[in-house]
Formats: structure tokens, sequence, C-alpha cells
């Protein structure tokens, strides 16, 4: 069975290494969708694969190193793509997490980045 638990935050960025020309040069801001996806078996007592509340106090300290900041700020995202924020939230989150199967992370709800490890 596979569960996804969505979490939101916004936060401003720019993306150094492409041409100044290029308008993600610039700082920017973006209302970013991120989506853990955990996989395991259900379990016959609770019906969960994973409380939704044991996802939500794992992810929160993670959330709040994103939410309302500068990407560039955080360490690890000095190139704060949604490639790297997603796989800077895998590398934090796995080890809490271990059913964590994938993390997907959206620009805008058009624009996204998957990351399965």
């Amino acid at each position: 069975m596979k569960i996804t638990q969505a979490f939101t935050f916004e936060a401003a960025h720019r993306l150094p290494r492409v041409p100044e020309t290029h308008r993600c040069f610039r700082m920017h801001g973006h209302s970013y969708r991120a989506e853990l996806a955990l996989e395991g078996p259900v379990d016959p007592v609770t019906g969960f694969v994973i409380d939704f509340f044991e996802v939500e106090a794992a992810f929160a300290p993670l959330l709040a190193r994103l939410d309302h900041h500068c990407l560039n700020e955080v360490e690890g995202l000095e190139n704060p793509t949604a490639e790297h924020i997603a796989m800077w939230i895998w590398q934090r989150a796995k080890p809490l997490l271990p059913l964590l199967c994938s993390v997907r992370v959206y620009e805008t709800p058009q624009c996204w980045a998957e990351y399965q490890g």
C-alpha cells in the first residue's frame, strides 16, 4: 500500500547557476507543495501503513526550516532547484520515515520534481 501526505510552504529563492538573463536568476518566491509518499504493509490492528500524524511530526522540523525562508540561505540548498529541494527533503526525512519511497516538490501546480532515493 502506498500513502501520500502533502505539505505546503512559502519560500523565496534564486537560481545562482543560470544565466543572468534567466528570470529565475532574480530573487522570487513560490507557494511550494511537498508530497511525501510512503509504502508498506497495512497494519492489521491500526489499519495504517503509518499514522499521518507520525508523518506530520517527523516532517515538522524540516518544514520549519523551509517555510518563509530564503532557500538559498538553508544549508544544503545553495542552488535551490526543485530537484535539489526534493533530494534535500529525502536525505533528512528518510532516516525518520523508513517507509518513505518518494518525495515530490511542486514549484507551481504544473511543474514538479520527484526523487525516489
